[in-house]
This record gives structure tokens, sequence and C-alpha cells, in this order.
């Protein structure tokens, strides 16, 4: 088990550099049967990220390249007349597949954004009056631009909520940048990735992560740090139930990672942010919500 998470994250540094941390947080997210929204500036690495992942799983993959005049039928699929039989035809959209790369996608319109909203929260397609389950495993890895981009558009906060984790990627060190200035993974070495999972090896992952043991006390203190986030003054909207779950799938997800069968308090206090900030609203004024989730956390007596 351990071996095949080690040969995951090598596979993905070899075109991702010197951004250890975020290969760790894409493999986490992944284990844990969630979906990831990686937010920063054009040019540091989101799409290769996401590629590199998938291109090291033998499972299906597909990329849609988001645009402001794009339809949900383009995610989902469109029935098609058949001159022939006389009958529609449901051809699948990208969507159908076990991993799907949604690139920029705060540059489609609202409606078609919503489009992900129950395959990500259902692993469904509702289409036709039918509902067609999605093949496990499934993850959706969306890149977007700060929303302060020309040609962006605010994700809703449901939308937001389907993605386990936000996390961001910053610019490489000097020594890391003239690596890539030198190698240009996104060229060939990305290109020449192989699978080191199998569809199998990844359903099995999951399954120890819904196996790793949580103690009572880590569940309160995830209750505790959630109730406190809706009591703050600098916060119109606190954790939801559905943020604490999150919360606790994403520290067995960490526990497994780490080798342990078994969560404990850092586990949980390290996926605070990454779980949580895109979860909540500061109030008007107030600081941003990584600095009041901070609070909240100092705040927190915590079982350790």
């Amino acid at each position: 088990m351990h071996d095949a998470i080690a040969r995951l994250r090598n596979n993905i540094g070899k075109v991702l550099f010197g951004n250890a941390a975020a290969i760790d947080r894409v493999i986490c997210c992944l284990l844990a049967r969630g979906h990831l929204l990686i937010e920063d500036v054009p040019g540091v690495g989101k799409t290769v990220l996401a590629t590199a992942l998938a291109r090291s799983l033998d499972c299906s993959f597909s990329r849609i390249q988001l645009t402001p005049d794009m339809l949900p039928s383009d995610v989902l699929g469109v029935s098609i007349y058949d001159k022939a039989t006389g009958e529609f035809a449901y051809k699948r959209g990208p969507i159908f597949a076990n991993i799907v790369l949604a690139d920029e996608i705060n540059r489609t319109p609202p409606r078609t954004q919503a489009a992900l909203l129950e395959a990500m929260n259902e692993a469904t397609v509702s289409v036709d009056g039918r509902v067609l389950p999605l093949d496990p495993p499934f993850m959706v890895i969306a890149t977007q631009n700060p929303f302060d981009f020309e040609g962006t558009y605010l994700l809703p906060e449901n939308q937001l909520d389907r993605f386990l984790m936000r996390i961001s990627l910053g610019y490489p060190s000097a020594d890391e940048e003239a690596r890539v200035l030198d190698v240009r993974p996104a060229n060939h070495p990305l290109h020449d990735l192989q699978p080191v999972l199998t569809r199998t090896d990844i359903l099995g992952l999951q399954q120890n992560v819904d196996d790793v043991k949580v103690d009572r006390s880590l569940l309160d203190y995830i209750v505790g740090f959630a109730n406190a986030t809706r009591r703050h003054s600098g916060l119109q909207h606190g954790l939801s139930p559905r943020g604490s779950l999150s919360l606790a799938q994403a520290a067995r997800s960490t526990a497994l990672f780490k080798g342990r069968a078994y969560a404990i308090p850092e586990d949980i206090i390290e996926n605070i942010l990454p779980v949580c900030a895109h979860r909540v609203i500061a109030r008007s004024g107030a600081e941003s919500p990584e600095r009041l989730l901070r609070q909240v956390l100092e705040s927190t007596p915590s079982p350790a």
C-alpha cells in the first residue's frame, strides 16, 4: 500500500518540480474520493499537475477546456437524432471519465458550471429522464485563475462546496524554475509518463481510507471547531456539516498517506485551510477566511 502511494508520488514529481506539498494534497484528495480545485495565476503548473496525476493512473481521462460559450451539453453529452433508427441516441460527454480535468472552470458561465454539480456530489448524470452512474473512481480536478482576472466568473458557494480541497501552487524557487527551463516538463517528460497504479489499486486505497480509525475525541474536536466558526463574529457563514464530513475524510486520507491506520489531531489541523477556507464566508471588512480560521483553530481545545 505504501509502495503504491510512493510510486504515484514519485511519478508526478518527475514533471512537477519543487512542490511536494501540492503533490501530496492531490494524492490525499484522490484517496479521499474528493474533488480538487487548484486556484492560481496562469503558468505555474496547474494543468501539468492535474495531467500528471491522470497519466500516472491506468484510468480513463478527459480534459474539458471551459470557455465562455460552452453549454451544459458540451460537458454532459447530448441526444442526437439517428435517421436510420428514427430515434434519439445519447452521446456521452467528457464528464464520463475516471479523472476529469475541468480547465479554467471560472471562465465558463454559471449555467455550465452547474452542470458539474450532480456529477460531483452524486457521481451520476441525469439526462433524458434517466440517471446514469459514473464509474468509480471519479475525480474532478478543476483549475481557475484568480477571480479578479479578466473574463472570469465567480464560482457560487454551492459549487465551491463540492470540492474537498482548494489549493494554490505559488511560484517555484529560483533553482526549481531554472530546472523547469532546462527540462521543459510540459513537453516530453509529461507525455512520456506511464501509469504506475491501476483502477483496482486506487479503489483499494480508497477503501483503506474508509477503514482508518477516527477516535470519538477527534470527531468532537471537528464538531467543536465547526461550531466555533459558526459563532465567530468575523464569519457570516461558518462550516457546514458537509464541511465537517469533508474535514474528517481528509484527516483519514492524510493518516493513510502517512502510513497510519488511525488519525491524530495533526491530520485534522493540516487540512483546516485547504478543506475549510473555501467553505466559509467572511463578513464585509473582516480579515481573510484563512486568518479567521487560524483564530478559531487557536481557540478550539485540542484532544492532544
